[in-house]
This record gives C-alpha cells, sequence and structure tokens, in this order.
C-alpha cells in the first residue's frame, strides 16, 4: 500500500482536517492542487502541527515520490521553532537513508544537515553516515571530497570536524592526488579547527593525525612536531597528554609495516538495523531512550559489580579496534536496575540528599538534586536569548513512583520577561528507570530570580514533595565578548554612572585561590580578558546580555586582596537592573 502527501485548492483548515482523516483512514487519498504546501501549513501560526515536534513530520505518509519535497524542510531549519528542530533532523535523516538509491546524495543531504544544525544532529546521526560510507566503497572518495570541501567554511561546527577526520583519516589518501587537496593541505584544514574544539573531539583529531602517519609518510615529521607539543604541559588534558605521548612513540619506534597493520584501514561494520531508527522507535513522550545514555557517550570510567574501573570509551562490538573512537551502540535491549541507574550528567554524590543550584551558575550540567528515593539531573544548552533545558528524573528505588507530577512555578510578571515553557511528563516514573522533560526558554527582557519546579509523587503510598529551583538565571544568556585593553578601559569609563556601575567587597569563602575564581568567571557565561588590568591578579571580562527586546554590555572586574582574603566585585553595564543582578548572582562565590 503506498501513501500520498498532496497539496490541496482550498483552506488551511480543511487541510488539517484532511490531514489527520488520513492518519486514521490510510485509504483516503488526498487531491493535487499547487496551493497550499506543507511550509504554508507549519508558518500558519495556529497550525496544530506547531503543537508537537512529532506531529509535523508524522501527519505525512512518505514514499521516493515525495521525499525530494519533505527534504526541502532542510532549508526551514534555521527559522523553524526552537522544540522541532532536534526532531526534523532525525526524520530527515532516517528518511534519506531509508529512501537513499543513489548514496552520493545521501552523503550530501547529512553534511547538509550538519550545516544548517549541527546542534541538533545527534551522535547516531553522523555515527550512522560513517558506517555507511566504510561499508560502500563507491561512495568513499566522493565522501573524502565533499566533506574537505566542506571543512574550508570559516564557520565550521563540531559535528562537522568530527565526520571531516574520521572521513579523512580512513580515505583522505583517495583525494591526495589533487594538489589542491593535498595531504599536508589536508592535515593543515583538520588542525586549524584543532583549538576550537571540544576534547573528545581533539582525541579524535590526534588519532587522525597518526592515520595521516600511515597514508601520508612524507608529513610524519610535522605531525609528530605535534604530538610531541601536545603530550607536555602545552595540553591540560590528561587524556590528550597521554593519547599525544603514545602516538608520538608509536610513529618513532614501529616500521613502516607494523604500522601498516596497526593503523590499517577499519573493516566494513556488520549490516543491522539503522542505530538512528532503532533509537525512533524506542523513543516514547518524555522518556529518554537508552542509547541516548548509552556507556560510551561519556569518557568518565565506570564501576561494574567487582568495583574494577573499566573505560567506557573502549566499548566495542568487534574484535577490531576502533583508533577514532566510533563505536556501534548494541542492537539489544539494555536494563536498568537500582544499582546501575544511569547518571548521565556527570556528576556522583554519596550524600543522602544533595541541592546546590549555585554551583550551576558556572556549569549548565550536573545533578540538581538527590536523595534516597529520587535524582534529578539537567543538561541545559544556550544561544543568545534562547536555552533548552533537559530535566532527568531518575527513580532510584524498587517500586514505582506514582502520581508523578512536576509542575513549573513562575510568577505571571516573572513571565513576561523570561518566558518558560514546559512539556508533560507520564505520572509513573517505573523502579530504576529514568525519564526526560523538556524546557524551552526565551529571556524577552533582563529578570531576576529563577523559575522553580514544584515536584510531588507518591512512594509506597506515601506523599513526597520537593521543590528546586532552575538553572535558569540572567547569566545563561550572555554572549563572551572579545576586547583589547584600550577598548575596555575606555567602555568602564564609558559606563561610570552612578547607576550603570554596582560593587560588593566581600569575604572569600575559602582560603583565596585565584586559578578558582578563574575557573568560575569563565564558567559563568563572559569572556575572561587576559593581559588586560595592569595588576595580573585582577581579572576583568566582558559579555553581552541577549534579551528579546535589545542587548545589554557589561564589563566585570574582580580585585583579589590576598592578605585580607577579600575580593572586590564592580559590574558595569548598560542598564541598572543588569548591573545588579550580575553583581547580586556573583556575590559570595569566591
Amino acid at each position: 500500500m503506498e501513501y500520498y502527501w498532496f497539496y490541496l485548492p482550498y483552506s488551511k483548515e480543511k487541510y488539517l482536517l484532511r490531514v489527520y482523516m488520513v492518519r486514521l483512514n490510510p485509504l483516503e487519498v488526498l487531491h493535487t492542487s499547487p496551493s497550499h504546501t506543507l511550509m504554508d501549513i507549519y508558518h500558519c501560526n495556529t497550525s496544530p502541527l506547531k503543537e508537537s515536534p512529532e506531529t509535523l513530520v508524522q501527519s505525512h505518509p512518505f514514499d521516493r515520490h515525495n521525499l525530494t519535497d519533505f527534504i526541502e524542510m532542510l532549508n526551514y531549519l534555521e527559522t523553524a521553532d526552537y522544540s522541532i528542530r532536534e526532531e526534523m533532523v532525525l526524520k530527515v535523516a532516517i528518511l534519506a537513508e531509508k529512501y537513499a538509491t543513489d548514496y552520493t546524495w545521501y552523503v550530501d543531504v547529512i553534511l547538509n544537515l550538519i550545516r544548517i544544525a549541527g546542534d541538533y544532529v545527534s551522535e547516531e546521526v553522523w555515527y550512522r553516515v560513517i558506517q555507511i560510507v566504510i561499508n560502500r566503497e563507491e561512495v568513499q572518495g566522493y565522501a573524502a571530497k565533499t566533506v574537505f570541501e566542506a571543512l574550508q567554511a570559516p564557520a565550521c561546527h563540531e559535528n562537522m570536524v568530527k565526520v571531516g577526520g574520521y572521513i579523512l583519516g580512513e580515505f583522505g589518501n583517495l583525494i591526495a592526488g589533487d594538489s589542491r587537496s593535498a595531504p599536508m593541505v589536508q592535515f593543515k584544514l583538520l588542525h586549524s579547527k584543532y583549538h576550537l574544539c571540544s576534547s573528545m573531539t581533539r582525541a579524535l583529531l590526534l588519532s587522525t593525525y597518526i592515520k595521516f602517519i600511515n597514508l601520508f609518510p612524507e608529513i610524519r615529521s610535522t605531525i609528530q612536531e605535534v604530538f610531541r607539543q601536545h603530550s607536555n604541559l602545552r595540553s591540560a588534558d590528561a587524556e590528550l597528554q597521554q593519547r599525544a605521548s603514545e602516538y608520538l612513540q608509536l610513529s618513532i619506534v614501529a616500521s613502516t609495516d607494523v604500522l601498516a597493520t596497526v593503523l590499517e584501514e577499519m573493516p566494513s561494520f556488520p549490516e543491522r538495523e539503522s542505530s538512528i531508527l532503532s533509537l525512533l522507535k524506542k523513543k516514547k513522550p518524555g522518556r529518554v531512550p537508552e542509547n541516548e545514555i548509552r556507556e560510551n557517550k561519556s569518557p568518565i570510567p565506570v564501576t561494574n559489580s567487582n568495583n574494577t574501573q573499566v573505560n567506557s570509551n573502549h566499548t566495542s562490538n568487534s574484535t577490531n579496534a576502533d583508533l577514532l573512537g566510533l563505536s556501534t551502540p548494541p542492537s539489544g535491549n539494555q536494563t536498568n536496575s537500582q544499582g546501575a541507574l544511569i547518571d548521565v550528567l556527570g556528576d556522583i554524590y554519596n550524600a543522602s540528599v544533595v541541592y546546590n543550584t549555585k554551583k550551576f551558575l558556572f556549569k549548565n550540567n550536573g545533578v540538581l538534586f538527590e536523595n534516597e528515593l529520587i535524582q534529578i539531573g539537567v543538561k541545559s544548552e544556550f544561544r543568545q536569548n534562547l536555552g533548552r533545558l533537559g530535566l532527568y528524573y531518575g527513580n532510584k528505588t524498587q517500586t514505582p513512583l506514582t502520581n508523578f507530577s512536576p509542575v513549573l512555578q513562575w510568577p505571571a510578571e516573572s513571565a513576561a520577561r523570561l518566558s518558560v515553557q514546559i512539556k508533560a511528563v507520564e505520572p509513573t516514573l517505573e523502579a530504576g528507570a529514568q525519564i526526560q522533560q523538556l524546557l524551552n526558554a526565551e529571556c524577552i527582557e533582563d529578570f531576576a530570580d529563577a523559575p522553580s519546579i514544584d515536584l510531588s509523587f507518591r512512594h509506597n503510598g506515601v506523599h513526597q514533595k520537593v521543590n528546586i529551583k532552575l538553572p535558569l538565571t540572567l547569566n545563561k544568556f550572555f554572549e563572551p565578548t572579545e576586547m583589547n585593553g584600550e577598548s575596555f578601559f575606555a567602555r568602564w569609563k564609558n559606563l561610570g554612572g552612578e547607576s550603570q556601575r554596582a560593587q560588593k567587597v566581600f569575604k572569600a569563602q575559602l582560603p583565596l585561590d585565584l586559578q578558582a575564581a578563574r575557573t568560575k568567571l569563565m564558567g559563568f557565561g563572559m569572556q575572561l580578558l587576559d593581559s588586560i588590568d595592569p595588576n595580573p591578579d585582577n581579572m576583568v571580562c566582558a559579555g553581552i546580555i541577549h534579551t528579546q527586546t535589545q542587548q545589554v554590555g557589561c564589563l566585570l572586574r574582580l580585585e583579589p586582596n590576598k592578605q585580607a582574603q577579600m575580593f572586590r566585585l564592580t559590574i558595569r553595564s548598560s542598564k541598572e537592573s543588569v548591573t545588579k543582578e550580575i553583581c547580586n548572582l556573583l556575590v559570595d562565590q569566591f
């Protein structure tokens, strides 16, 4: 049976009615007319298609005849509703693979997804394109050429760097004959992105470099010099130091034959159901997919039942080691027990009750609350005046938590300044299970305080209630701003009005630690500016608060007094309420 998506000659309301009729009756066929496209309906502000991230892509059946129309939704990803983008990316990736007759086209689609919506491309999506390229020899050269060209963009998303590092490390030799993509050109292109990437991506690039030594012996000395630089104190990351040291010794000690054996091309992955299709099938409203919190997503060692440290990054379903860190999640179901409740957030606490919202002034991910019954974690991301939070509720007991109801507490006058939308979750949290609740935030004007969640549930018939503040403070909407000393102090003097500055002097909470203070300021959201202040112990920062109505520039100066164990904090901005709020947030935090 084939389904069709067509256009309608009449009103949008009738169109929507017909859409839902087709969902109820697959034999119903819509008639063709170019009057209203799916995107016309989507852009209608009253469209119920905007009610759920899944509705837009699930309301219509597809086949290869209309797939091109659906892929055109890529053009709308940059302006699509904030909450729908991740779902759109996932569905486009699945449909592109399912109906691809030419895998060069498939590579183009996925790289275009990463280019347009890189923040919303999950690991499963770029893992899958790597697997397909490795398994299909006819597309390897094209993939290498295409990703090489994509990496030349001035602004390149980190997911593109990951894909480029993997593919060029395996198949860069297929395009090395062209002087425009010569071995040294490939290496310099990748290495130009190195310092802009996270530690895990840097580790992947180091693995690409050692593969380059095998593919391109003529650039061995250049790559070895990079390994030397990152095997010492230049790299503050112990994992990167260790990896660089081992790769350096491997390139020096091993003969050409041994190196070729160790670094041979990755074998084909075993054919199995697409990991992103498996992820989609397991998705339920509000529930965290098991693939999303699988072990190999974090480099942190986990402890097994015998208290033996095991590095989850080295887990693989193949007997062949994957030097670039790409592993395929097992297709079988995973189960969680009370003793193995997964903390996706990386913080581990053994205390009976953990609740410290102040630490989230300087970080976005972590355990927000924990007691003997439940663990509540948060993962968040912010861009300009928009933010998205994922709250993770983990049941630590062996019995279900019933009547599970998290309720947002945020007064109407505050909501006019910070709009927060929260999605409902299932009323029962099973034993040892974990569910996710998504929140979308939009900063309309600067605000004080933060919204909270009232969580109530029943455990063994006893009513329980927890109130937690959300890590949604004004500093989350900072954009770091670079400037030189002359610009900083010129603006500092211009913001000298009584209403533009706020100052607090306070005692250090712990023995005064300048490095810890610097680390906190870097996590606060502003740009820490080095070599600006004449006193090297003083710390200065600059940033811009993004709201829907305006942008507010903000400057910070933190002056330590080692003898008195005191700090003097000065904030200056163009808006009095912002100045006071930022000062109040930071006082007594060092």
